[in-house]
């Protein structure tokens, strides 16, 4: 995918205060990340706005002052793609087909998911914090080509 018209945005999530050097290279070149939340503390998108502008949303553990003026969704429009971003996709309360998004990106359940559903891919990064279980640590790609979306799941080495 090396057109002109390509775009390649970072996903993360659930990072809980943690940002690993292996999720700051993996999300190298990438022209925005989107956080679904669980960030942890500011210091993370302070880091992960060096690498590039960051989209996020509000996790049930982001509380405290640096917390308050993030949405609990988001929408993010590239070129013609609308992406909607939500930290659990148990509160999703809108039909994303319906509402003509193309991608709906999670977080929460630190489990890494790309599927389709209806003509949506649903994309949950993973958890790119500190290790939970046996779940990988992971983040994502999301290549954007036009009207074309396609993600890849990351699993860190750490």
């Amino acid at each position: 995918m090396n057109n002109a018209g390509h775009k390649l945005i970072g996903v993360i999530s659930d990072t809980h205060g943690l940002v690993r050097p292996e999720a700051i290279e993996a999300l190298e070149g990438v022209e925005l990340i989107l956080h679904a939340g669980d960030i942890g503390n500011q210091q993370v998108l302070d880091t992960l706005n060096e690498i590039a502008p960051v989209v996020a949303v509000r996790g049930n553990n982001d509380k405290g002052e640096w917390a308050q003026s993030l949405p609990d969704w988001e929408v993010v429009e590239i070129g013609t793609v609308s992406i909607y971003m939500r930290h659990d996709l148990n509160e999703l309360d809108i039909s994303p087909s319906g509402a003509g998004f193309q991608v709906v990106v999670t977080g929460h359940s630190h489990k890494p998911v790309v599927e389709e559903r209806r003509g949506v891919v649903y994309l949950n990064p993973g958890s790119a914090g500190p290790r939970r279980f046996t779940l990988p640590v992971s983040v994502a790609h999301l290549h954007i080509l036009d009207d074309k979306v396609q993600a890849d799941l990351i699993e860190l080495s750490v």
